[in-house]
């Protein structure tokens, strides 16, 4: 793993739209799977991002669209976030101050285990480790910034 990025204020960091690869591997039986897409960080009224996931998810050499969506609002301590299901049920909490952070999550008789880490200001991961009675599974999800396309920003300021 490369040097850590220090992010002091996780909801100004993830502002923005994320090219989004993530490979799924079924640690039991070898199946491996991936998803391509991105991730949408917008403000919420109020404070906070909605994160929108959306793209193809391929399983077994089948692609079918996929979406997830979270609220990360603002954390107890400055520059953190409580991660949130869509329906507000809590997910995990999130402090990039180290550019390093883990969290846990249990679902059920399963036990998710996330490490995020950033590695710049334009790109970061996570990786989830799901364990259960019948889940075995490794999730790595690679983050990189979406730029606007210079052609297009010169075009706007032609247009001024």
């Amino acid at each position: 793993m490369g040097e850590l990025w220090p992010v002091p204020d996780v909801l100004a960091y993830l502002a923005g739209r994320w090219r989004t690869e993530r490979s799924v591997r079924d640690l039991a039986s070898g199946a491996e799977g991936s998803f391509e897409g991105t991730t949408a960080f917008d403000a919420l009224a109020g404070g906070g991002l909605l994160s929108r996931e959306t793209g193809g998810f391929t399983w077994q050499g089948v692609t079918r669209p996929a979406e997830r969506t979270l609220r990360y609002e603002p954390g107890a301590a400055p520059g953190t976030a409580d991660v949130r299901f869509a329906d507000g049920r809590p997910f995990h909490g999130l402090d990039l101050a180290s550019g390093r952070h883990v969290a846990d999550h249990p679902c059920a008789a399963d036990l998710y285990r996330g490490e995020f880490t950033v590695r710049d200001e334009d790109h970061w991961r996570t990786v989830w480790r799901v364990g259960g009675p019948a889940k075995d599974l490794l999730l790595t999800t690679d983050y990189a910034r979406e730029t606007p396309d210079p052609r297009a920003a010169g075009q706007a300021s032609a247009d001024l």
